[in-house]
């Protein structure tokens, strides 16, 4: 009983986390009740993670067969958003216009991370057992990029829009490209990803320009 206690301030004290989450990383919160309110009401990321927790609850800790994936079907149906039911995930999650993300059943998520749209954390088909992505604390991935197979995402990387991530990625690195290649390499990791917000996006749409505009090039030649 004590045990079954525990995991639900657990469930509790995670799921508060990720709520604040989404007031220090997007821009666009208002603040006040009505921020609040619209945070609470209109972001299915917030949505999706938060059923998340119940869900995993459920699955990896009740055991219990069939309904959770049921109720995870339920909820990529309402927010388009997929998130396998035994996909572990840290606090603090953040998912930004989250249309299309897919977190597979073996991906291990830390604290403090941040996924914008149509990311896939998934497998390659040809894997079993632990298929899909760890990402470690601190990680930005970038829309559209694709994370596949058994790799590890080293803390405070990032990873730029529409990179195709099969290899790993090390800590504080930021990667680009399809497949992705590290392009800038951080020293300093322990600075906090909520203080960081502004900057993170600059970059990430510096790489999305230069990805684009190498396409033109290629299209035009």
């Amino acid at each position: 009983m004590k045990i079954f206690v525990s995991s639900i301030l657990d469930v509790w004290n995670t799921v508060k986390a990720d709520v604040r989450a989404v007031g220090d990383n997007d821009p666009a919160f208002k603040g006040g009740i009505w921020g609040w309110l619209e945070v609470v009401f209109c972001y299915p990321g917030l949505h999706a993670i938060l059923a998340h927790r119940i869900i995993h609850f459920l699955h990896a800790t009740l055991h219990i067969p069939f309904l959770p994936r049921l109720l995870s079907h339920v909820m990529r149906w309402l927010t388009g958003i997929e998130i396998h039911p035994g996909a572990k995930i840290g606090k603090r999650f953040f998912i930004d216009h989250g249309m299309g993300i897919v977190i597979g059943e073996t991906a291990e998520i830390g604290n403090n991370v941040k996924l914008f749209h149509g990311v896939t954390l998934g497998g390659t088909g040809k894997e079993r057992g632990k298929r899909h992505p760890t990402v470690h604390d601190n990680v930005m991935i970038g829309a559209g990029a694709k994370l596949l197979g058994n790799i590890t995402v080293g803390e405070g990387a990032k990873i730029g829009a529409g990179a195709v991530v099969v290899r790993n990625v090390e800590a504080g690195s930021t990667v680009v490209g399809i497949p992705a290649n590290v392009r800038i390499k951080h020293h300093d990791q322990r600075t906090s990803l909520s203080s960081k917000v502004l900057l993170d996006r600059i970059e990430m749409l510096e790489q999305e320009l230069e990805i684009l505009k190498n396409y033109l090039k290629k299209e035009a030649a």
